[in-house]
């Protein structure tokens, strides 16, 4: 299964703050979303972020996420004050949904961001804000996809740390089969129920992990 790098129980607090900081960014600071993103993605603030550090993702408001990543990124201090506000905004979707995709991938944010722009997040928020967030989920997934057309055996074993020879020993299967899997010259949908239940143990994930949907 896929390691997250903090519990579900500290889930909503990160997709709340990091909500409120796309919110104060854009809506009270005025830097254009995918500015905001580049400062972002350029802090350790976001790398912090999806390591799980409490005094990130639960230590701190989305207000002072976002001061911390100007001031580190430009060395400017930002002094507006925040707004009350009683709805959530388009923005405040954007950033609720994308640390919700982030912790339940596993995924960098600058690989994130990279398949899915600030623009789509907006663009998507007509048609998916009131659906289930694992919706939403899957049409990220599908760009991430598109962005980075690994199979789940080569992004999982990667992240795994071991090489494809590791790999094969492990599991049982031929070195052969593991690369041909990887390179989708052979269907990994297709192979036998040993060899990819031995693949899914070496790796400490599920075999749903590793099929390709």
């Amino acid at each position: 299964m896929t390691i997250r790098a903090y519990q579900e129980i500290y889930l909503s607090k990160a997709q709340a703050v990091l909500g409120e900081a796309f919110d104060y960014a854009v809506n009270i600071c005025e830097i254009p979303g995918d500015d905001f993103v580049k400062l972002f993605l350029a802090s350790q603030i976001s790398k912090r972020m999806e390591n799980g550090e409490p005094s990130c993702i639960a230590g701190k408001s989305g207000i002072e996420i976002v001061q911390d990543v100007v001031y580190e990124t430009t060395q400017k201090e930002i002094q507006h004050e925040a707004e009350i506000s009683y709805s959530r905004s388009t923005e405040y979707w954007c950033g609720w949904a994308v640390a919700y995709y982030q912790w339940y991938s596993g995924r960098k944010y600058y690989e994130i961001f990279r398949a899915v722009s600030f623009s789509d997040l907006q663009k998507m928020y007509y048609t998916l804000h009131e659906a289930d967030i694992t919706k939403v989920a899957d049409v990220i997934q599908r760009k991430i996809n598109a962005q980075f057309p690994e199979t789940n055996l080569k992004r999982i074993r990667t992240a795994y740390g071991c090489t494809q020879a590791e790999l094969a020993k492990n599991a049982g299967v031929s070195l052969r089969s593991i690369q041909m899997y990887e390179q989708r010259n052979k269907d990994i949908n297709k192979a036998s129920v040993a060899a990819v239940y031995g693949i899914a143990k070496a790796l400490g994930c599920t075999v749903e992990d590793i099929i390709e949907k």
